[in-house]
This record gives C-alpha cells, structure tokens and sequence, in this order.
C-alpha cells in the first residue's frame, strides 16, 4: 500500500445555507374612553402637563416668555395690567357674545383666561353649563367664584380637547402671542359642537410713527418692537375673519374697538408702560427722559391718542357634519 502525503491534494468543499425565517405578529387593541366636555388629551409636548387647579392645588406650567419677566404673572404689575384690560374692554366683550345665540346650558372654553373676568362672566350667563378657564398661569383665578367653573393650568399650544366638547370658546390677547396662531385657531374650531360659536379678541397695533406726540412714537415704537422680538404679532387681527372662514366655520362677522391711550381714568396704558419699562431701559429701547415725559402726557387731561383697534371676530360651525364627525366628549 501505498501512501500519498496528505497535502498533495486535499479539496475541502464547505457548503453552508442557512435559513432563518422569522415572523414577527403584533396586535394592538386601543381602547378609546368618551371624555368628558372640557378635558385635555395627553400633552405631545413634554413637560406641558396640563393640571386641574382648585383653590388647593397648583402646579406651574412651563416656563416661556409669557409667563417670566416683562410680559408674565411673576411681574409685581401682571394683575394691575389685567385689571386695566378688563375695565377697558369687557364691556366691549360681553357685549358681541351677548349678541350670539348664548343659552343657560352651554359648555365654555375660556382660553387665556387671565385674571377671570370673562369666564366669572360666563358662569353666570350659562348656569346650567359649565365653563372651563384656561391658561399658562392661573394664580390670578379663583375656582370658588361659581360652582359650574373649572380653572387648568395648560399650554394650549400642547394641549387638545375632544372634538365638539364647547358650544361657546372665547379668547382675548391670546393668539397675537402664539407661534402657530393659525393652525391653533384651526384646532379650536374642532373643539366646537355643531352649532357651536368661536370669538376670538386681538390687538392691532397701529404704527407708533403715526402717532401726534413724539414722546408716544418713542415709547410705543420700543414696546412693540419688545413684543415682535418675543414672537408676537400685534397686526396678526386683520387676518382673523379670513382665518375663521377657512377654518371650516360660517356665520363669520367682527367688529372693532378702538383703544385709549390718555384721557386721564379711561387709560389703560400706564400700566402696561410701567411694567414694561424695566426691559425697555435694559435693552436701551427707551430712556428715563422718554419715560418721564410720556408720563407726564397720561398727566395731562388734554392728551388722548388711540395706539390700538382690537378686532373681534367670529364663526360658527355648521350644525349639520358628515358621519362620523359627530359631537364627542359630551358626557
């Protein structure tokens, strides 16, 4: 016998296959609960967690510009500035809802309710009902004023209601101060029930060179160059009838209110000057001379100027919706 050496010739053929199969099933089953007329979604923001406020129980909601420094509740001024808008314009206010169809037993959303004046109001116009207040700070709003009202501290911009939840949503300053105004007009249009009515209130500022008095020029000029480098936009108003129709709702119609600067009691702008000031002088916007000097005109019972037209504008939606659209959240 004989032997070849074992390397001569050595072929190793290696055939490997394999096969992996792998199935992978996932069944989801959402379970989707009514809510009651008036609460939130979950938050898609986080850290925008919307809380329920009683006279015992408060929680801070996220910190912005509007509710920190010049323009927010933590300011020793806030509640005076809110004061002065609701002795300025809730007569104006009271006065185009109580033109809509308003009955005892409807659902209200108040949107930035601020010091409370409007959603206190509307307690006491639909008793039978119920009127949820809403803002990003709620420390100037009292629970225990009417037995039908709720106050939640939310970021609306974060937040949601079931679709068809209100009858009536108001707001007031609100939008000018938001960043996606118009896709959150759009979303409180879902809020409402078939039938029900949107009001929205914002400022128009008019342009402060036009102004008589160059002393209002100047203040005026840094206030509302103030406000745009926070985001706002203080002529946004002209677009709210448009915005509503196009929001999907009918029956749209405004009306304006013009501001008062001046004219001794029937000013509503030293506060807001006055709270503002500290900022302004910080960025060099306005100087101690220009300050004095526009107080001095708010002295004087000959000065009136009109720095604003708050617009007022709203739309209803249409009582009759296609399947499957309809009202939700009623309880």
């Amino acid at each position: 016998m004989v032997l070849r050496p074992a390397a001569n010739r050595i072929r190793i053929r290696i055939r490997i296959r394999i096969r992996i199969r792998i199935r992978i099933r996932i069944r989801i089953r959402i379970r989707i609960r009514p809510r009651p007329a008036g609460q939130m979604r979950s938050s898609p923001c986080p850290g925008h967690d919307h809380e329920e406020v009683t006279p015992m129980a408060r929680q801070s909601a996220a910190t912005t510009p509007y509710n920190t420094g010049m323009l927010g509740n933590d300011s020793p001024r806030e509640r005076e500035r809110l004061k002065s808008i609701q002795t300025s314009v809730d007569a104006f206010t009271t006065g185009v809802v109580d033109g809509l169809p308003i009955e005892a037993s409807w659902n209200c959303l108040e949107l930035g309710a601020g010091a409370g004046s409007i959603a206190y109001w509307l307690a006491g116009r639909c008793p039978d009902g119920r009127v949820v207040a809403v803002d990003l700070d709620t420390r100037h709003l009292d629970a225990g004023q009417a037995a039908n009202l709720e106050i939640q501290e939310a970021d609306i911009t974060c937040e949601d209601y079931a679709p068809g939840s209100f009858d009536l949503i108001h707001a007031r300053y609100l939008y000018c101060h938001l960043p996606a105004r118009d896709a959150t007009v759009e979303r409180a249009a879902r809020w409402l029930a078939p039938g029900g009515w949107l009001v929205i209130e914002e400022p128009y500022h008019l342009p402060a060179g036009t102004s008589p008095f160059p002393a209002v020029q100047r203040v005026l000029a840094a206030y509302q160059r103030m406000y745009r480098e926070h985001g706002a936009d203080m002529t946004w108003a002209r677009s709210l009838p448009a915005r509503l129709a196009r929001s999907g709702l009918s029956e749209v119609s405004f009306t304006g209110n013009l501001g008062c600067m001046g004219g001794l009691d029937k000013d509503r702008w030293r506060p807001v000057i006055a709270q503002a000031a500290p900022a302004l002088l910080a960025e060099g916007l306005v100087t101690e001379a220009d300050l004095s000097e526009f107080s001095g005109l708010l002295d004087d019972p000959a000065f009136i100027d009109i720095p604003q037209v708050t617009v007022s504008a709203w739309g209803r939606r249409p009582s009759h919706l296609p399947d499957g659209s309809a009202r939700a959240g009623r309880g």
